[in-house]
């Protein structure tokens, strides 16, 4: 008789887990796994059929009152037959008090509502070439974010994300194969926008995109695609933000893919309007 059990997933079960993902078309990076890893150890849960890795969930929890649900998977041979349910069960069980949120595909989505999810937006992957050339305004400037203190981009980042997630951001910036840049005023180092672009194994991801106007967004994406010439990139557009979807398109980006963003529980409040690209469609 077969024995099924979940688990925490360990640090070398991540790869597995982005292979996976890398799987089902959701482009993940190629060195996300230790960034998600560092969010939350403990929030990554694993289930093994006669010790083979077969289903995951991902319940990575920020601050008190938050966590975000992700990498909801079970292998194509198996679906169908309990396993991935009791590892969802499983994981959102650790959950119990949190606003939970999601971004969930379309052929999952009826049953996230089952489960109490409720949609509160959409969510455009846009790929392409941006066009290039759009210039910063007057009195701001680029600079790599990893110069900028880190205060400074954890409060900005705080603007736009339901909760502290000071590990992570740390990770994000400063793992291998991406770049992070920020803008900032001259005046003072006030930082105005803020993005990621990470090497993947299709289009490079941009995320999280964050700025205080269009023309600021422009500039941050076009400089994060110069460091990466001739590969295409995607970014993870919200229709919450209408002036984002509108850059996308007139820098040329087609949308390719497309979730929902779902929460259980209260909806976090959050400046809706200076996101231009979520962070990851696994961690939020």
């Amino acid at each position: 008789m077969s024995t099924f059990e979940i688990t925490t997933a360990s640090a070398d079960d991540m790869p597995t887990l982005a292979a996976w993902a890398h799987e089902e078309g959701w482009n993940p990076g190629l060195a996300d796994e230790g960034p998600f890893f560092t969010a939350d150890p403990c929030g990554f849960l694993i289930g093994r059929l006669d010790g083979e890795p077969v289903t995951s969930v991902s319940v990575v929890r920020y601050g008190t009152g938050y966590a975000f649900l992700g990498f909801y998977l079970t292998r194509p041979h198996l679906r169908g037959q309990g396993y991935g349910l009791r590892t969802w069960r499983a994981g959102t069980a650790r959950l119990s008090g949190r606003t939970i949120g999601l971004d969930g595909v379309p052929d999952q989505q009826a049953n996230y509502r089952r489960s109490g999810f409720r949609t509160e937006w959409s969510n455009a992957r846009y790929e392409g070439f941006p066009a290039t050339g759009a210039r910063l305004p007057p009195g701001l400037a680029l600079m790599d974010a990893r110069s900028v203190p880190f205060d400074r981009l954890t409060a900005y980042d705080r603007r736009f994300f339901p909760a502290p997630r000071d590990a992570f951001l740390a990770a994000w910036i400063t793992a291998p194969r991406r770049a992070a840049l920020a803008v900032v005023r001259e005046e003072d180092g006030a930082v105005e926008g803020f993005g990621v672009v990470r090497a993947c194994r299709a289009a490079s991801r941009v995320g999280p995109l964050y700025a205080g106007s269009p023309d600021v967004a422009a500039a941050l994406l076009g400089a994060l695609a110069a460091t990466a010439p001739g590969v295409p990139v995607a970014v993870d557009v919200p229709d919450i933000n209408p002036v984002g979807v509108r850059l996308a398109e007139q820098l040329g980006l087609r949308p390719a893919f497309g979730t929902a963003r779902m929460y259980a529980g209260p909806v976090p409040e959050f400046d809706r309007g200076g996101v231009y690209g979520l962070t990851s469609l696994e961690l939020g």
